[in-house]
């Protein structure tokens, strides 16, 4: 990657999805996984193996990837809490049909591992290593640190934790980090001094940006990690997301970055996002259509910049 690339994982499918109360129709979403890969995405969040009953947007997860179309050198990323996740991961991937990386998580607060994944701190570092082993080595692992930059229980965390929680996982065998801001808490002058310390720490390894755009920052704190070196981003079109539905924490709007905003930036800085314009604007409608209202991309309204060169037309 030049240092004028970026690689932005599309989460609609997971992260995005998980905040929606009505059930979205398993053929709707791998209609979208099909459009994501149209557009250009080579890692895309498509669905998550958490408990159906706490979770139910995800209850298809097996027939999702199963009939999701596949292409090489594009991975799917599924979503796993806890090892019985990772073990129906492995049985899907027995199957035939299996995701190419799993997301592993940790919060960096007690009090919001305890809400979110109903485990202490120390619990939850126990079941990542019980995953890591259930994974075999089968899998990219994504070690994901929520609430990096802020707890909406707990307010302030320290950024020695979250360096401590990557270097863990690190050990444990992750292949990527993922930070994550969970409800909008960072600001640029915070994630500069995280992402710089990471890629001190870490040369090697890929970390991800991972922002919610709760308090409007979310662009300005991609931007920021950007100038401190990452080179990987996480957001969903239309911005949607955020806790799952049945899982209050955090206000007003929480979902993530809007991937259409994102790119649109990145673009107009001269920064490749490897993606089709046109493509991606086609798949912001799908968006909204598959949710049957209009989302939250300013770009979505106002088509991506005219400043952007680009052989696809203006949108």
């Amino acid at each position: 990657m030049t240092p004028r690339e970026v690689t932005i994982c599309e989460c609609f499918a997971r992260d995005g999805l998980q905040h929606e109360s009505v059930f979205v129709p398993t053929e709707t979403k791998v209609g979208l996984l099909g459009q994501f890969l149209d557009a250009g995405f080579v890692r895309i969040e498509a669905s998550s193996y958490s408990n159906p009953k706490r979770v139910p947007a995800f209850q298809d997860v097996s027939q999702v990837l199963a009939k999701a179309p596949r292409r090489t050198g594009v991975a799917y990323k599924a979503t796993c809490p806890n090892p019985k996740a990772v073990e129906r991961a492995v049985t899907d991937l027995e199957a035939g049909y299996g995701a190419e990386e799993l997301s592993l998580l940790v919060s960096a607060s007690e009090s919001h591992s305890e809400r979110n994944l109903r485990a202490t701190r120390e619990r939850q570092w126990e079941n990542v290593a019980e995953m890591v082993s259930v994974a075999q080595g089968r899998f990219k692992l994504v070690g994901v640190v929520s609430v990096a930059f802020g707890c909406p229980f707990e307010g302030y965390v320290d950024p020695g934790v979250v360096a401590e929680d990557v270097a863990r996982f690190v050990d444990l065998g992750a292949d990527i980090v993922s930070i994550g801001d969970t409800t909008g808490l960072a600001t640029p002058e915070t994630v500069k001094a995280l992402f710089a310390r990471l890629g001190r720490d870490h040369k090697d390894l890929p970390v991800v940006a991972h922002f919610h755009n709760t308090r409007g920052t979310g662009i300005a704190n991609s931007v920021a990690a950007f100038d401190a070196g990452c080179r990987n981003f996480d957001s969903a079109l239309g911005g949607v997301g955020g806790h799952p539905s049945q899982i209050q924490y955090g206000a007003g709007l929480t979902g993530n970055v809007c991937t259409e905003d994102l790119v649109n930036v990145f673009e107009a800085m001269g920064i490749s996002t490897g993606l089709d314009l046109d493509k991606v604007m086609q798949a912001s409608e799908a968006c909204e259509k598959a949710l049957g209202r209009p989302l939250y991309s300013m770009v979505a309204r106002a088509g991506f910049s005219d400043l952007i060169e680009k052989k696809v037309s203006y949108v």
